[in-house]
């Protein structure tokens, strides 16, 4: 019988290549979604409502692990109060949805693996390097990360494995943060942002998946780990490798912070500041990054 790995939030950027690695290594997949879609020779699909408090229990029942990606965009909308809200709730409820049957049914998984984000370090500028057991910070995503977590948590109080992966930057091909910013570059309009100077951690779909996967029967894998190459980028240095790639020096003058933030209100915080991360302790445990090069890694999803 093959392991069935269910993920939450599976039709997402990363739900996708994750599902693609997964059936190419001989595991089933089962994916909660909010609509009902049919199912494939690979995928079978599952309901679920988190603001309705429903979910298919068969699909956790089912299921030899969980990677819980779930959770509404951060970046999709202004950040409002009732839009902070949404963002928090949708991490917490969903996890509780799953902790609820996993708990009635004595169910137990082999491993429970939820996104978090590097967040949760605070937005701060500063040549000092987050590892996992830096403090934590106080701001809206810092709380928001650390409320997700500890939901995690819950899982992990059930006596099941729990991995907490803080993900930063995603670099793919024409998706995530990049399918905004290519099209601003090829018409050689892109530039750096307010001080140029934030820290960009970064990392290529390709080893966030990896570290997942890696995640999945690596019984010494537990708690929490960044998941970024420590590589000193910033913001202009990100702004100049993209324009590079598409054969011009960058030329335009650093959009201003106070233009972001009027644009983006509170939430321009995510482009304007920025933190330096260490991934010594995902790479002790044996995973080694395939993508530790910038420019390479542009290149692979941007000119490919």
């Amino acid at each position: 019988m093959k392991k069935n790995v269910l993920i939450s939030g599976g039709s997402g950027f990363v739900g996708k290549h994750l599902t693609d690695l997964l059936l190419a290594n001989g595991y089933s997949v089962s994916i909660l979604s909010r609509s009902q879609k049919q199912n494939t020779e690979q995928v079978n699909y599952y309901q679920w409502d988190v603001d309705a408090n429903f979910i298919d229990e068969n699909a956790v029942l089912k299921a030899d692990y969980i990677i819980h990606l779930a959770g509404e965009g951060i970046a999709d909308k202004r950040w409002t109060a009732k839009r902070k809200e949404v963002i928090v709730r949708s991490r917490e409820q969903s996890i509780k949805l799953i902790y609820n049957i996993l708990k009635i049914n004595n169910k137990k998984l082999e491993a429970f693996i939820s996104a978090s984000g590097i967040g949760i370090y605070g937005a701060k500028n500063g040549s000092e390097i987050c590892t996992e057991n830096s403090p934590l910070a106080n701001d809206f995503l810092g709380r928001t990360c650390q409320k997700w977590e500890a939901a995690a948590d819950t899982i992990a109080s059930l006596g099941i494995r729990t991995v907490k992966i803080r993900t930063g930057l995603v670099l793919g091909k024409n998706e995530g943060f990049l399918k905004q910013l290519v099209p601003v570059f090829k018409l050689k309009l892109g530039s750096a942002l307010g001080s140029g100077k934030q820290y960009m951690p970064w990392i290529h779909i390709d080893d966030l998946c990896g570290i997942y996967f890696k995640s999945l029967n690596n019984l010494e894998i537990k708690g929490a780990y960044n998941a970024a190459v420590l590589d000193n980028t910033t913001n202009t240095v990100f702004s100049k490798t993209l324009a590079k790639l598409f054969g011009y020096s960058m030329w335009l003058p650093n959009v201003p912070a106070f233009i972001m933030q009027l644009i983006l209100g509170e939430m321009a915080q995510i482009v304007l500041t920025g933190q330096r991360v260490s991934s010594d302790k995902i790479e002790s445990s044996g995973f080694k990054f395939q993508h530790t090069s910038l420019e390479k890694a542009l290149r692979d999803c941007v000119l490919k």
